[in-house]
């Protein structure tokens, strides 16, 4: 077994590297992580104090659920499946010049939503639908070319977020409420099987690095069954029908409990970087249990609507299981120690804080508002600080890479990133 990564302080502090243009772009996680966080904290600013700002088509709560599901969830799942596919397959899908024109194309969608009319809309409507593309046919492109078999199905999947996006937009377009809800449902449960494939991979990966002597259950078997379960429960949710989909959900949430106990969570409770994934795959398994329950008719009161269970699975799960990978995978892959300080650990306290008085504010008391806007300002202050403390690793060079050899005329540099450099493969 690999020894935990230590990392020992030089005698004399080497300088900082500057921020570099190259470094930025050279892996997803580095711009995507950045103008993800970024968003989901304005997105959320503008939904809770300034409703005003946002404008038609895209208005109201409709614009709300897109952006929060594609404009930050799914962007930051793009983002991490961008720079593990580089590990998993040891070539690049996506940098440099072709990095950067793919985040325009994100930027012009989420400014054409807010602020741009009809014309905006379509306009951002193809620019978002051409970063979901782009995205899966780079995937595709070194799945295929490194005969990485096992990861076949996660493009098509990207593109079935992308699917579910247009979709979602023409029923927003045509003002229909239910199919509203029906074409966001599906775009929820592309990302989540998206989410239970990747969790379950890393999370006991990371596990048995981090615990010395630990040995867990990859649980391989019961994570296609998984899968299995949740591909039929789009196929059912596709042909409307929401009684085959709830058994479906139940069954692939009571897997992800299985596998959470699976993976002896008592061992992680001392490591913020481990706690904090196990929570969000306990949430994403209850949120889908209560999906389950909410399409086969079973809930009542203030659980008998979908936004209980839309939160549950969006906040309590992808939400707590994003703010913990986007700072483990991001200080792997900066070579940084595997540890949280201060500033993180309070990032991850604010965003559970943030989901537990969203799921308070649901239910109908007076202070349902008050508990709205305190949700805000904990989701905001906890993106904000995860923002102060990165970027300004995300946008220099590691301090331990190497010069690079300027090439000479005729040579063509290799897009290969893995190697020590890349830090823990996921």
């Amino acid at each position: 077994m690999a020894e935990p990564l230590v990392i020992e302080e030089p005698a004399a502090a080497r300088p900082r590297p500057r921020p570099s243009l190259d470094a930025f772009l050279s892996l997803g996680f580095r711009p995507l992580y950045i103008a993800g966080s970024a968003w989901a904290v304005v997105a959320v600013a503008i939904w809770i104090f300034a409703p005003a700002l946002i404008g038609a088509p895209l208005s109201g709560v409709a614009w709300h659920a897109h952006e929060m599901l594609w404009g930050f969830i799914a962007t930051i799942a793009v983002a991490f499946l961008l720079t593990a596919s580089a590990n998993w397959t040891g070539i690049n899908p996506l940098r440099g010049a072709g990095l950067g024109a793919t985040c325009l194309l994100w930027l012009v969608a989420r400014l054409g939503y807010l602020f741009g009319g009809t014309a905006g809309f379509w306009l951002a409507a193809a620019c978002e639908s051409a970063f979901f593309l782009v995205a899966a046919l780079s995937l595709l492109r070194v799945m295929h070319k490194a005969h990485s078999r096992r990861n076949y199905g996660i493009p098509w999947l990207v593109l079935g977020l992308g699917a579910a996006n247009l979709l979602y937009l023409q029923a927003a377009l045509r003002g229909d409420h239910a199919v509203l809800i029906q074409r966001f449902d599906l775009g929820l449960l592309c990302m989540a099987v998206i989410a239970l494939l990747i969790a379950r991979r890393v999370i006991p990966f990371f596990a048995m690095r981090a615990v010395t002597g630990l040995k867990i259950p990859m649980l391989t078997r019961s994570g296609q069954v998984q899968v299995a379960l949740g591909l039929a429960a789009i196929a059912a949710a596709l042909a409307g029908l929401p009684h085959v989909a709830a058994p479906a959900l139940a069954v692939a949430a009571l897997i992800g409990l299985f596998q959470v106990w699976s993976w002896r969570p008592l061992a992680a409770r001392a490591n913020p970087l481990l706690w904090i994934l196990y929570l969000g795959y306990t949430a994403l398994s209850l949120g889908l249990l209560a999906a389950g329950a909410y399409l086969g008719g079973l809930e009542s009161g203030p659980l008998a609507r979908p936004a209980t269970y839309v939160h549950i699975v969006a906040m309590g799960g992808f939400s707590i299981l994003i703010i913990g990978m986007i700072t483990r995978t991001a200080l792997g892959h900066l070579g940084k120690p595997l540890r949280v300080d201060r500033s993180m650990l309070w990032s991850y306290v604010l965003i559970i804080a943030a989901a537990l008085l969203r799921l308070a504010a649901l239910w109908p008391t007076a202070s349902g508002q008050g508990l709205l806007h305190a949700a805000a300002a904990c989701w905001i202050a906890g993106l904000a600080l995860y923002l102060w403390r990165f970027v300004p690793m995300l946008i220099r060079p590691r301090p331990d890479a190497a010069p690079q050899p300027q090439p000479q005329r005729g040579q063509v540099q290799a897009a290969v990133v893995r190697g020590p450099a890349q830090g823990p493969r996921p």
